[in-house]
């Protein structure tokens, strides 16, 4: 950035859902601009950090992606707690993880914070034809529960920049 003062925010976020939703996808395409056909599943909860400038506004994001395996479902709390931000994914071709993005919607609800700018992300928009939620279903729940909702594809990048640059405005 050049001339002005400059204005900077750290901002920490937590990435919630079920497995195979596509986490790691997302935080990885915005993070390092990769992707991967494969990814491991993350054990626990993975951490990256990454700065977005946007206005002379520089945030800069601690970015806590958690393990979707429900065996580490109880060590949430621990990454949500103090969150400026939190993106709850579910996988459009899986409607188990749309009904258990609702459970972590209803948990973040539970902590508290009020100031939690949460956002609901429909992942794999690439693969439209294999969709079990539909748009206007998972729009209706954020716009039901004041969530701001986007629907991405890690794969091919869509909307994922415009996410984080949404919750970089609605933090700072």
């Amino acid at each position: 950035m050049t001339g002005g003062k400059s204005n900077n925010i750290q901002a920490k976020l937590v990435i919630l859902g079920d497995m195979g939703t596509g986490k790691t996808s997302i935080v990885l395409r915005f993070v390092k601009g990769q992707y991967y056909d494969y990814q491991e599943s993350t054990i626990g909860a993975a951490f990256f950090t990454q700065i977005v400038s946007i206005n002379k506004t520089n945030v800069k994001f601690d970015i806590w992606d958690t393990a979707g395996q429900e065996r580490y479902h109880s060590l949430a709390p621990m990454y949500y707690r103090g969150a400026a931000a939190a993106i709850v994914v579910y996988d459009i071709t899986n409607m188990v993880s749309f009904q258990r993005a609702k459970k972590w919607i209803d948990e973040l609800r539970k902590q508290g914070n009020l100031n939690l700018v949460t956002v609901l992300v429909a992942n794999k928009a690439d693969l439209k034809t294999k969709r079990e939620v539909e748009i206007e279903e998972g729009k209706q729940y954020a716009k039901e529960n004041a969530l701001q909702y986007f629907e991405t594809s890690a794969k091919t990048a869509e909307n994922i920049q415009e996410l984080f640059y949404e919750i970089e405005s609605s933090t700072s």
